[in-house]
């Protein structure tokens, strides 16, 4: 302070200028008409007597130095002048409320996976007591229980288009309608062959809903939680698996003729759900614009986008995705040519995702689930309680260790748990 109380004034002393950090204080410093003009490292600054600055910089907790006389304002809580308590808790709740709401959104698109889950753990159990009631042969047991898988495969080679049509929320509705019908007309069957059909009209329905959720959940989930979000329909199907099998025992007690057919007749409770979820869920913003419904598609993002600021980038990058640019909307691609004959970079995805799906269905992990009660009575166990109770542990044991890698998923990353997966 030598070399400052040199160039300074007693009278502008004695008002009380106080440095916070000498370090910013060049030699050439001067009085100049009542005035102090410092040259520092942080660049020009021209402090007045009265403590302001020509530079429009506030006297407070941003900068080096204060006034010793000066009154503590609000400015020196850290958050500056321009701070507003009131716009910050509104953007809290804006946050809160989007997060929940895309929440809602992405567990009742997931119901549809819960009725492929269900099916799959149901028919396990069930099938034991259609035998009996239905006298059906082993052969046949076998196309009942093998023809969902197939006809999943067509609803969903299926439900791509219809979802390009009609819309993502409304294919999930078809959905459910086609599923009911056909769990209504399983759970009254008179024989195998109008069993059959009912099983083929679930395994439609079934195919529409697995096909359609993700890429729902994916449209209207915010970059930052699609990940986890998009994982839902795997676990819903584990938790309809574990249902299956707690139905399969609840219900083991009833007489042949009756239990199965409850057992499969609750399998149509989901879709009631999803019936009352498209009363409140949106539409894709995706298919909105692909129908050039662009301001019902914004209405959407800013629900489900936590920053109002980043709805106008993902609406501009829908667009673009969705071969739209300047209102008017390009050539679509030939996606099927372009699957045929890949790039390297594609044939390497290709490769990967089909990969890993197909040994992931050859470990025969869904035989397992299929006949986990033949398996178990192979091994021993000969009371049908006792069977279909052990499934049940099966079943939680499964949905134990599906929540575990999700809580993992983006801690470990994915390639150790599926490194993890194929050890085991």
């Amino acid at each position: 302070m030598d070399k400052l109380g040199a160039f300074i004034s007693p009278e502008t002393q004695k008002r009380g200028l106080k440095w916070c950090s000498p370090t910013y204080i060049h030699n050439d410093i001067r009085t100049n008409s009542g005035k102090i003009t410092g040259f520092g490292e942080m660049g020009l600054v021209n402090v007045q007597e009265n403590g302001n600055t020509e530079m429009g910089l506030p006297l407070g907790a941003k900068n080096k130095y204060t006034r010793m006389d000066s009154q503590p304002t609000h400015d020196d809580d850290g958050f500056g002048e321009d701070y507003d308590a009131s716009q910050h808790y509104h953007q809290m709740e804006r946050r809160n409320t989007t997060r929940k709401y895309v929440f809602a959104c992405s567990v009742f698109a997931s119901l549809n996976s819960v009725l492929l889950g269900y099916d799959v753990g149901v028919m396990s159990g069930a099938i034991i007591f259609i035998q009996e009631d239905l006298k059906i042969t082993e052969v046949q047991e076998e196309i009942l229980v093998g023809i969902l898988s197939v006809m999943s495969l067509v609803g969903s080679l299926v439900g791509g288009r219809t979802s390009d049509s009609i819309g993502r929320k409304w294919t999930m509705g078809l959905a459910a309608i086609v599923f009911q019908t056909g769990a209504a007309i399983m759970t009254f069957a008179p024989s195998f062959k109008v069993l059959m059909i009912g099983r083929i009209l679930a395994g439609v329905g079934i195919g529409f809903g697995v096909m359609i959720a993700p890429v729902y959940i994916a449209e209207i989930s915010p970059t930052v939680a699609r990940g986890s979000l998009t994982s839902f329909p795997e676990i819903f199907i584990n938790f309809g698996i574990l249902l299956g099998y707690v139905s399969n025992y609840a219900f083991a007690g009833l007489s042949a003729h009756t239990n199965w057919r409850i057992m499969l007749a609750i399998g149509i409770l989901p879709s009631v759900f999803i019936a009352f979820a498209l009363c409140i869920i949106p539409e894709s913003p995706r298919w909105l614009v692909m129908q050039n419904r662009v301001d019902e598609a914004r209405m959407v993002l800013l629900k489900t986008n936590e920053n109002e600021s980043e709805v106008e980038e993902r609406l501009a990058e829908i667009q673009l995705a969705a071969g739209f640019s300047n209102g008017e909307k390009h050539e679509e691609k030939a996606v099927w040519r372009e699957l045929l004959s890949p790039s390297p970079a594609l044939l390497r995805m290709l490769i990967a995702g089909f990969g890993i799906q197909c040994f992931q269905q050859i470990t025969g992990i869904d035989a397992t689930v299929y006949y986990s009660p033949e398996i178990l009575k192979s091994a021993g166990i000969e009371d049908k309680t006792k069977l279909l109770a052990a499934t049940v542990a099966v079943g939680v044991t499964k949905t134990v260790f599906i929540l575990i890698a999700i809580f993992l998923i983006d801690r470990a990353g994915r390639k150790p748990l599926l490194y993890a997966s194929t050890i085991e």
